[in-house]
């Protein structure tokens, strides 16, 4: 639980992810974004228990394919923001938000899923933390994944809490909720740009 929370709670690629989510489109959709990015993580838990966590480690053509194609959508995300950023006054003025929940759980999922850093992290972390003599490796991955996926739907839930408490101060100018929609996006184009360039420190 201390090793997963210290490297948790520092925002990362899928944090300010989450939270540019949340102050573009509110606290429900940012939550919403932190839920999928959850349920992808955990996905990336349950491949590293059945094996394919070696693969990744061991594959710089399978790392690479999913760096790049997390980046790319990430990248693609915040082109949206930045192509949207000008209606994002009316969003404010909405009862609801614009986009359903299942769109905003999905894309959660596809950065959660695809995030190498995560995979790595999984592939090389969690099993230090396997009792061997306790046998049922895989249950012990999964269990493990588990405190992980708790941890980050606490720490990330706050983030976008916060995130989305700060949307209603820019529903007083319109003009300030353009340029953080544009900002947003380009933090998002950044981020996937640096998560591109990421390289492996094995």
């Amino acid at each position: 639980m201390v090793a997963a929370f210290a490297l948790i709670v520092i925002p990362g690629p899928s944090v300010m992810f989450e939270i540019s989510r949340a102050v573009a489109l509110g606290r429900r959709a940012g939550l919403a974004t932190v839920a999928g990015n959850a349920i992808g993580q955990y996905v990336q838990v349950t491949l590293v228990a059945l094996g394919i966590g070696v693969i990744v480690e061991g594959s710089e053509v399978v790392f690479t394919a999913l760096k790049l194609v997390g980046a790319g959508y990430i990248v693609v995300l915040g082109l949206r923001a930045i192509r949207d950023r000008r209606t994002l006054a009316g969003v404010l003025d909405a009862a609801v938000v614009p986009r359903g929940t299942g769109r905003i759980l999905r894309e959660g999922f596809v950065v959660g899923l695809t995030n190498p850093k995560s995979a790595v992290f999984f592939t090389a972390v969690l099993p230090q933390f396997v009792e061997p003599a306790g046998g049922h490796i895989p249950l012990q991955l999964l269990a493990l994944g588990v405190v992980w996926v708790a941890i980050a739907l606490t720490c990330d839930s706050a983030w976008a809490f916060v995130a989305g408490t700060a949307r209603d101060w820019f529903a007083r100018s319109p003009r300030r909720l353009e340029l953080v929609g544009g900002a947003g996006g380009l933090v998002m184009i950044a981020l996937g740009i640096r998560l591109a360039l990421v390289g492996r420190k094995d």
